[in-house]
């Protein structure tokens, strides 16, 4: 069967990736951003779909500004919770599969272990709990899903933590960066080759898809610096020193049996995945 694959948030950082890398495994593919229309939109959006009635709709669009949400809770819901609702249900309506992009930030990050997909879901931010009822819709209206966990993604498109680094590396000698909160670094261009392999099989399910590796946002940095030769001194501090409006997750590491079992192949270390981004935006 001929796969026709609809792609939000497009113009994204993983969403960019994805509709090259769709192209490349020459699958059709049609990228929806927010220039297109809005996507809380409901009857624009039912329309559209209908119109293309694609085969599988990947939901990459997302409210994240983690911070922020803390004062838009409504807008946040908004986009998060009934537009992945929304879509859901109309991909149920033409017997659609839709894959999620949700988030680490689903855990409340207590302890030391890793988080396997079926440990509770405990958020401890708004952008959090958005992310998990997002899942919860996903769940309730599809029986074809792919439910896909991320953390710290960064990308050609866009705005993350690797390019604020390297920006802030320009006008200065020192940077201060949280040492205690300890994930996954993933690569969207990896993430995306993996989402291509999945969509062509019918293994449907909750899966962590991160970058190899554990580190710290401070450790993060580290490894930007020495790849790209800077003199900057990362000031590891606390979680405490550095306040932010939401609170953050200590611990978001994840556990990858779910795609082991189910015979994904793991994406490469994030310090590989790193090195490569790096010599990408160059």
């Amino acid at each position: 069967m001929n796969q026709k694959v609809v792609v939000t948030g497009a113009k994204g950082q993983l969403g960019s990736d994805l509709i090259q890398c769709l192209t490349k495994y020459k699958i059709d593919c049609i990228g929806v951003s927010r220039q297109d229309f809005d996507l809380t939109d409901t009857e624009k959006m039912k329309k559209y779909l209908e119109s293309i009635k694609p085969t599988c709709v990947i939901h990459c669009a997302a409210y994240t500004a983690v911070d922020r949400a803390e004062q838009e809770p409504e807008l946040c819901y908004a986009v998060n919770v009934e537009t992945t609702k929304n879509i859901a249900k109309v991909c149920r309506t033409m017997n659609t599969s839709m894959v999620y992009l949700s988030t680490d930030y689903i855990f409340s990050g207590e302890g030391n272990r890793l988080y396997e997909i079926t440990d509770p879901a405990e958020p401890v931010n708004i952008y959090g709990r958005t992310k998990l009822e997002g899942e919860l819709a996903v769940r309730e209206w599809l029986k074809d899903y792919f439910i896909v966990r991320i953390a710290w993604s960064f990308g050609k498109n866009g705005n993350n933590f690797v390019k604020t680094m390297l920006r802030l590396a320009k006008d200065r000698e020192e940077v201060k960066v949280v040492d205690d909160q300890i994930g996954s670094p993933t690569y969207t261009k990896d993430l995306a080759d993996l989402l291509c392999r999945m969509i062509q099989t019918k293994k449907y399910g909750i899966y962590h898809a991160t970058n190899e590796g554990f580190c710290s946002w401070a450790e993060f940095a580290e490894e930007i610096f020495r790849l790209t030769k800077k003199e900057i001194k990362v000031c590891k501090i606390s979680s405490k020193e550095y306040p932010s409006i939401a609170k953050r997750p200590f611990n978001t590491k994840l556990s990858k049996k779910s795609l082991d079992e189910a015979g994904f192949y793991r994406l490469p270390h994030w310090k590989d995945a790193l090195e490569r981004y790096l010599k990408e935006i160059e």
